[in-house]
Order: C-alpha cells, then structure tokens, then sequence
C-alpha cells in the first residue's frame, strides 16, 4: 500500500461542516459537476452502476478474502420522511433527487459468514443541500446482528443504534452535523471539486466503528488529494488509521479501489478493495431466472454475495 505524503491546501470547504469551528475558507460552489450535461445524460438514463470489488477483509487479526459491491443511483426522496417516494410527481416541495450509495460486503471468518450493507442518501443539488440526509448500516453474522441509522434533523445527526453485545445494546443520540467518511463515494461521484481538504472534523464510517466496537463521535482528521495522469488519490489520515481512496479521473469518476491500514493488537492490518467489474443496468428489472447470467458479467456467482 503506498502512503501519499499530504499536499499544500489552498482552499477549504466549512459549509459542510455545520456548526463546527474550523480554520477554513469557503470555494465557489456556483456550479458543480452535478449540473453539467454528462452528468445528467448518465446518471438520469434510469439505470444504475454496479461494481464488484475484490475484497480483502481483515478481521480478528487475519486478512479473509469476498467480495464487495458499491451501486450508485439517483432516486427521488422524501426530505421529511427520509425515505423513497413512491409518487415523486406528487410530493410537491418534499421531493429531492438524491443520490443512492448501497455499498455491501460479504466475507466468512472460519466457518461463519459475514454480510454487511451501508446505504447512503445525498442530495444531488450540493448548492441547495449540502449535507447527506440518512445513512443505514446493518450487519449480519451468525453469532447475531447490529443496526444503525443516522437522519438529519436541522444541525443535528439522529442516530439511533441496535445491537446485541451488550456494551453496546440499544443507543439513541444526537451528534453534530459534520463530514461523514459514509458519504465521501457519493461526493466523489456528485462533486470532487469541493470536497473538504485540510484538517477537518468527520463523522467515521459505520462500518469500522462497529467492528471494532468503537463510540461513534466526531473527530478530527487531515483530508488530502493527489492527482496523477489517471486517478485522484485521497487520504483520509485518522489518529491511528489511513483511508486511501482511489478515483479515475475521466467522467464518471469511478471508485477504483480503496486500502485501509490500522492497528489491531500492536500489529498493523488492513482492508483492501479494488475494482473487478462493473454493470451498468436497471438491475431493479433483472428478477427473472433467465437474468441470473448477469451475475457472471459482475464476477459473482449465482447463489452467493
């Protein structure tokens, strides 16, 4: 895994940061890739990106090898519901075009699976909404399940978390409305430009924090970027953990991959994910036995992941 030493920042972004206090300068966010023609022509041709990532999941201390899936589509949404519309004709002032991350994992430790799924639901129009308005995480393994949910309410995350370890158990709270590390894949796709750079407070990703049965809080982290001639490098330097994402840099800025390295038990682990396939589908109408074939197009089989 390469380590990008962190650049020079000229510009920083506070609008997403909420009530925060933070050494920055706001961008001009007149107009985002969001509002270009590619965008639209891609992303509202009623279809939705499929990637398959080869996954190298550490847990417990051994790296197991799965699979992981990140589908990024635009839906309408319900702004006080916080859920899909089923009649976005009708939904008047409620109706927002969001943009749907649901990013799942699938990997087995020993003799037992594990299955994970993030969604993710970020205003497409960052000018009019720049904060994600809901994230889920739930998962599943056979000693039992974990489910949190995040929604935002004015300049407050609602988070409400169930589990079955009992340090942890049934929580419900409210955090300040900062950058979450679950909505930097749909920043990416929706406006690389004005992502956040510099030292920043951020929201960690529901995914870590809840294998490694950490409080989920604010904290404070250096966001960097490096562009070379074909991807956009983005580093996400935590206190004792690295992010490392990977991005094209041609339209539609795919997720090429990502690293995670962190400590566990004084040894140095990570999680690795790199771009195997992609699909590019209403997979929504792709129900019948005879679409099971397109599972091979994604480098899954037919009955797992």
């Amino acid at each position: 895994m390469h380590i990008i030493r962190l650049i020079p920042i000229a510009t920083l972004l506070t609008t997403l940061l909420g009530s925060c206090n933070q050494s920055a300068t706001l961008p001009n966010r007149d107009t985002g890739l969001y509002d270009s023609e590619a965008f639209k022509n891609y992303w509202y041709a009623g279809k939705a990106e499929v990637n398959a990532y080869n996954l190298d999941q550490s847990r417990y201390g051994e790296n197991r090898k799965g699979k992981t899936i990140l589908i990024f589509v635009t839906e309408a949404f319900s702004k006080s519901k916080h859920v899909k519309l089923d009649h976005p004709e009708a939904a008047g002032d409620d109706k927002v075009t969001v943009m749907k991350l649901n990013y799942t994992k699938n990997f087995v430790t020993g003799i037992y699976p594990y299955s994970m799924m993030l969604s993710s639901f970020t205003p497409v129009s960052r000018n009019q909404y720049p904060n994600t308005l809901k994230v889920t995480m739930t998962s599943q393994e056979w000693c039992g399940h974990v489910f949190s949910q995040m929604n935002l309410q004015k300049n407050k995350y609602d988070v409400s978390s169930y589990s079955y370890f009992e340090q942890e158990g049934d929580v419900q709270f409210k955090t300040d409305k900062v950058l979450l590390e679950d909505e930097l894949f749909n920043l990416i796709r929706l406006d690389p430009d004005h992502i956040p750079l510099g030292k920043i407070k951020i929201l960690p990703g529901l995914f870590f924090t809840r294998l490694k049965h950490e409080n989920l809080k604010p904290v404070e982290v250096t966001l960097s970027r490096e562009v070379n001639d074909t991807e956009t490098i983005y580093n996400l330097q935590y206190a004792e953990r690295l992010l490392t994402i990977h991005v094209a840099n041609e339209f539609p800025h795919k997720i090429l991959g990502w690293e995670e390295e962190f400590i566990e038990g004084g040894k140095k682990m990570y999680t690795k994910a790199s771009l195997d396939k992609t699909l590019y589908t209403d997979y929504w109408e792709k129900t019948k036995n005879e679409n099971v074939n397109l599972r091979d197009s994604l480098g899954l089989s037919s009955t797992n992941y």
